[in-house]
């Protein structure tokens, strides 16, 4: 499947993914409670409980039980092989959309200025006052419907971004999530998206954004960043746009922490006050569910990544830096 990115393309990702996928969203979107979190629970258990009662055999039936094991991991890994992770294939969206790969400094730094006034002045059109943190409005259901919105008006540019019929959903396992450092996740058995509940609301829509992403068939964690953002700043409704914008924004300033941290501080003092309290809104959320889970199982899900074709493992998040830089050369932001 990694060599052939074309036939992935065109005959996994649009002529079998997409419709099914899309009957999942149907069939699935109009339950309230996520399917997938009660199907995950179900097999975990069965699982635990295989376990207990294998453990007095193991060692004198241990081939035995473990080539048992092995055929009911295998039929999970086909599974979602051919449920999703065909995508983990497909063309890269840098090919797909023209976008160039490299970008330097001055690049980054014109950007993220750009960046910079943009969120401020969404920031301040909402509050009316630069010191004020922007406090979201909506619920969370209605923020699933409002997304529509942002995908409805980029799908009028690019048709392949095209976004129907919602089933996204907060997670059943939100505290366990928080704790593994997690905003949300897609369901690869039932299509259905899964955002973190417990996540400060200001980020709450674009989080929503990147996994329903993932839903039209892009698995790259970078390409969902891109495109979640995209969705968000194109929506109609302004605080949607200031999640968009504060989403990004973080990445870049992340990049400027590690390139050159005198001249973040430079520009952090260019950020509103209010912007910088809904960060810390943030940063307060993650630090209460730091543990050494969120250590271990982030090394997990990077030796994951970078098993199904995204060699940068969780690195590959904040290579959307790179779409971004270089879409917005020569556009306007």
């Amino acid at each position: 499947m990694a060599f052939s990115p074309d036939w992935i393309e065109h005959s996994y990702s649009q002529i079998w993914y997409e419709p099914l996928a899309l009957f999942w969203r149907k069939f699935l979107g109009k339950i309230s409670f996520s399917v997938g979190d009660v199907l995950y629970t179900i097999v975990i258990s069965r699982l635990l409980y295989w376990f207990w009662q294998k453990r007095k055999t193991w060692k004198t039936k241990r081939t035995e039980n473990l080539w048992k094991l092995i055929g009911f991991v295998s039929v999970f890994y086909f599974l979602f092989h051919l449920n999703w992770a065909g995508n983990y294939y497909r063309m890269p969206l840098f090919d797909r959309m023209n976008i160039h790969r490299e970008y330097t400094d001055t690049d980054l730094l014109r950007f993220t200025q750009k960046l910079i006034a943009k969120t401020n002045q969404v920031q301040l059109s909402i509050t009316h006052n630069p010191n004020q943190k922007v406090v979201y409005p909506h619920t969370q259901q209605e923020t699933f419907l409002l997304n529509l919105n942002g995908y409805t008006h980029l799908a009028e540019q690019y048709s392949f971004l095209k976004y129907d019929e919602p089933s996204v959903k907060p997670s059943l396992f939100s505290i366990p999530l928080s704790y593994m450092g997690f905003a949300g996740y897609l369901n690869p058995f039932t299509g259905e998206a899964q955002v973190n509940d417990l996540l400060p609301m200001y980020s709450f829509p674009a989080t929503a954004a990147h996994e329903m992403a993932h839903q039209i068939g892009y698995a790259s964690e970078s390409e969902c960043n891109f495109i979640g953002f995209l969705a968000s700043i194109k929506n109609d409704d302004p605080y949607i746009q200031y999640s968009g914008y504060t989403f990004a924004l973080r990445y870049c300033l992340h990049q400027w922490e590690m390139r050159n941290p005198a001249l973040l501080k430079q520009l952090k003092k260019t950020i509103h006050l209010g912007v910088l309290k809904n960060y810390k809104e943030s940063q307060v959320f993650w630090e209460q569910y730091e543990t050494f889970i969120e250590t271990g199982f982030k090394i997990f899900y990077d030796q994951f990544l970078k098993l199904n074709h995204q060699d940068d493992g969780l690195d590959s998040y904040s290579k959307f830096v790179n779409l971004m830089v270089n879409y917005y050369q020569k556009r306007a932001l």
